[in-house]
């Protein structure tokens, strides 16, 4: 299947089966034929983007992600008391972030984490060692907080 694929070089070997398990449902796009939306349940779980060709995850997608593949290279861990700031949809700064992987670069998706919860999912600004070297500006535009989901 070509989205366990795509998230496999993503987000770390083995990611994809464990976030696409058997019985998700494919939509293509009546333009062009290809791939669109990742659904479970009725529920998105991602986008293949048209552009690069990448996943965008969704909120459920990230809780499956933590439940199932913490060795996923996506994860962005912040400080307690910015996590419901984060949940509710505000970017990630980088004086915020506790940990992060190396593997992280600038426009990556990744999950941001903390209060052991995943509070939203969005992209890097920064890489993971910027993020952790700069104690200013944005490291990661948040997409979906997982209040705003929910």
């Amino acid at each position: 299947m070509r989205v366990r694929s795509v998230a496999d070089y993503q987000f770390g070997k083995g990611v994809g089966i464990k976030l696409f398990p058997d019985g998700v449902k494919i939509s293509f796009s009546k333009a062009t034929g290809r791939i669109r939306y990742v659904n479970l349940g009725g529920e998105r779980l991602a986008t293949l983007r048209p552009t690069d060709g990448l996943l965008s995850i969704s909120v459920s997608a990230a809780r499956l992600l933590a439940e199932n593949s913490r060795s996923a290279r996506c994860f962005v861990t912040v400080r307690g008391d910015v996590a419901k700031f984060i949940a509710e949809g505000g970017d990630v700064f980088a004086v915020h972030v506790v940990k992060v992987d190396d593997a992280v670069r600038a426009k990556d998706e990744v999950v941001v984490d903390g209060d052991n919860r995943v509070l939203a999912v969005g992209r890097a600004l920064l890489s993971g060692l910027e993020m952790r070297a700069f104690k200013t500006g944005v490291a990661v535009k948040v997409r979906h907080g997982s209040t705003k989901e929910s």
